[in-house]
């Protein structure tokens, strides 16, 4: 098995495609050091004989997020913007390795795969709340000579080598190149290390040896002058591909982060956390201290289960997430993000090959945590949002009613919206609109909400209220912000689109995108102002607000505990390897918002005979469970590349008025169809995990409503 070259790792590309030039430079840096270290003894040939394999890069850790283009079906242009909605992709580093080639490797500060521990110990645990190990460390050995131990006379080296290498490695070379051994047939650590006679310094011959190799060594110790079996720590993955995203990898320092503060004083040689949790916790992990954590093992089995299982019922679903929290302090139960990756393969080498057939652009990003760095429209489930809004401006009460004749026409114009299937409700309250998921209810209130104002009116306060468009302060890193769209938002989206196009400003020197050939992208062109079809499209959670699954979980946890924005967060407590609590994890809410008891109950009533009562967008998905669900569907119409497609969201709670274990699910498939259809049986798996301890049967709702 080959090492990894310590002194070789400033020369990593910024992404694996660069791997031919790197392959040169790190043999020719490798060929270097070689000559460095033997160049005083006149006998020796530097030259190395043969390599079975040249330098790899691969890269990993935080992936950039999704974007595409999104609108609600069925809104003509007068009147109403019809915009691309940007997602805020999270920009991500990509930490490239570079493997040397060959079998003998020589190490100047010890060996360290991609996932050993370096230090005096192994690296910190990861466990779930019950003390499940998630995340742990498996010992590894691997097999070292120290080149000044070695016997001073020729023969008796020869007869080591032949004892060592005669039982590790059959294949002999045809021709040695090393001086004074160019008549002999030799392997290529031996003729490697007759290349070396003479110099001091520690090489690895193998790394992660078997146990036979082990056993041999210490069987013949006397005879093995110099030879010893070095122990360090791999990291260890024992779910596999179960919340990969979550608990992240590690890695070698990059020649970016050795010039952050937070690694001032770490080895240059040290193992780091470079994603999800290995990253946020890496000071407490590499100290070798332990992570307890708010997971649920079982909970975050069932839903990843089940996540898979709404994937796989439909052909256009190419991925998806949800969040499971307490919606009272904010402990995260269960996140899940899919497609997914086998977190284990990090702790080898790996080449830019494999990398690109596992993390390559046909593979769906599996690396990206969708819960927190994917965002989009939600569809339906903002409808509660636009509700308080609504109620708390005045612009509507709870015992107002409205004629839903089928649809919405704006005032002065025969540009009119309708309802999923052109169904009519009828005379409908707040609660009943909720029940039914009413679009033609909730176009009229995003109508009534809309104000030119820069920073918007009622809607885009309380949508900030709630915390659209900024992030969660979840202990993870490279959270999404989202877009919580305001008229002083679309002016500078048309500005920057403008000063693309013309590579003046921030893009000055960049080629120009005249909008003639299509523009940048940024914004539409020509230009569009600010329309009150922008605030009928947010009421109903589309254009182009985004917001992650991650937020959308807070905002309905608002909802279940009574305007308290919890600070969600996956860490519990920091340990002592012994299990001493040395520091718990609580952190504070982010504010409160006073939502009026009469609107949030009657809000409540809606989102509860939506998941329970006949005519609910969810109520044969939920009807019949024991616990009290308050929940809501969502379709919401992405355009990508052109193409329209339904985007399935679920949004519920059981609040702690109802349970001693009060639980917020958000479900998000991309792709998937109709969020009754695709999103809420995920959720109804998790709640059964929860409350009943097993999943249960897939349960699929029939609802078509957006």
């Amino acid at each position: 098995m080959i090492d990894e070259l310590d002194w070789v790792r400033s020369l990593r590309p910024p992404a694996p495609s660069a791997r031919s030039e790197v392959r040169a430079a790190a043999l020719g840096d490798l060929e270097s050091a070689i000559v460095e270290l033997t160049s005083s003894d006149p006998n020796v040939n530097a030259r190395v004989a043969e390599r079975k394999s040249s330098p790899e890069s691969a890269g990993t850790s935080r992936d950039a997020g999704a974007s595409g283009h999104h609108r609600r079906a069925d809104r003509p242009r007068h009147g109403l913007s019809l915009r691309l909605g940007w997602l805020m992709p999270t920009m991500a580093a990509i930490v490239a390795l570079v493997i040397a080639g060959g079998v003998l490797v020589l190490v100047r500060h010890g060996s360290t795969g991609a996932g050993s521990s370096t230090g005096s110990g192994p690296r910190g645990l990861i466990l779930d709340r019950n003390g499940t190990a998630l995340v742990k460390n498996q010992a590894v050995y691997h097999l070292q000579i120290n080149l000044g131990e070695l016997p001073a006379a020729a023969a008796a080296r020869v007869t080591e080598y032949r004892l060592l290498f005669g039982t590790l490695y059959a294949r002999r070379l045809s021709r040695c190149d090393a001086a004074g051994h160019r008549s002999q047939r030799l392997t290529v650590p031996e003729c490697e290390l007759a290349a070396r006679r003479g110099h001091a310094g520690v090489m690895t011959l193998a790394a992660d040896v078997a146990p036979r190799v082990r056993t041999f060594v210490a069987d013949h110790k006397a005879e093995l002058p110099g030879v010893s079996i070095a122990r360090s720590y791999e990291r260890e993955y024992p779910f596999g591909t179960l919340a990969a995203q979550l608990f992240g990898i590690v890695g070698p320092i990059t020649a970016r982060e050795a010039h952050e503060a937070r690694y001032q004083g770490v080895p240059a040689t040290a193992t780091v956390g470079q994603s999800g949790l290995e990253y946020e916790y890496d000071e407490y992990l590499r100290a070798g201290q332990n992570l307890t954590t708010t997971l649920d093992t079982q909970l975050e089995r069932a839903g990843s289960r089940a996540l898979q299982q709404a994937i796989s019922r439909n052909p256009h679903a190419s991925g998806g997430a949800f969040v499971a929290m307490n919606p009272e302090n904010g402990e995260v139960y269960g996140m899940g993000s899919l497609p997914t990756f086998n977190a284990n393969v990090f702790t080898k080498p790996i080449s830019a090959a494999e990398y690109n057939h596992l993390f390559g652009p046909s593979a769906g990003s599996p690396q990206l945590n969708r819960a927190i760095q994917s965002a989009g429209p939600t569809g339906s489930t903002f409808k509660p949002i636009t509700a308080t809004a609504a109620l708390e401006s005045g612009d509507w009460n709870v015992n107002s009613s409205y004629d839903d004749t089928g649809q919405f026409c704006f005032p002065g114009t025969t540009d009119c919206l309708h309802n999923s299937g052109h169904a009519a409700q009828g005379t409908v309250n707040l609660v009943q609109a909720i029940k039914v998921s009413d679009d033609i209810f909730f176009y009229n209130l995003g109508a009534r909400t809309n104000v030119d104002a820069p920073n918007g009116g009622p809607l885009q306060k309380w949508a900030k209220a709630f915390g659209i468009g900024q992030p969660t302060g979840v202990d993870l890193p490279d959270e999404a912000s989202g877009t919580l769209p305001t008229p002083a938002w679309r002016a500078n989206r048309n500005k920057l689109e403008s000063e693309c196009e013309q590579a003046i400003g921030p893009y000055k020197g960049d080629p120009k995108h005249p909008a003639a050939d299509g523009g940048c992208g940024i914004a539409v062109t020509p230009p569009e102002q600010w329309t009150i079809g922008d605030n009928v499209n947010m009421a109903v959670g589309q254009g182009d607000v985004q917001v992650t699954p991650l937020q959308l979980a807070v905002a309905y946890s608002a909802l279940a505990n009574g305007g308290t924005i919890v600070r969600p967060h996956v860490g519990l407590d920091i340990q002592d390897s012994d299990g001493t609590v040395l520091q718990k994890i609580q952190p504070p809410p982010a504010r409160h918002i006073d939502i009026n008891p009469l609107y949030r109950q009657t809000i409540l009533e809606g989102l509860r005979e939506a998941a329970s009562q006949p005519g609910g967008t969810s109520a044969d998905v939920f009807g019949n469970f024991p616990e009290q669900v308050y929940g809501k569907t969502g379709t919401a119409q992405y355009i990508t590349d052109g193409v329209e497609q339904d985007y399935a969201w679920y949004a519920c709670f059981v609040p702690a008025s109802a349970t001693s274990k009060p639980i917020a699910v958000v479900v998000w498939v991309q792709q998937g169809g109709f969020g009754a259809v695709a999103a809420a049986p995920v959720a109804r798996e998790i709640l059964s995990q929860w409350f009943l301890g097993k999943p249960g049967p897939y349960q699929a709702g029939t609802s078509t409503t957006l």
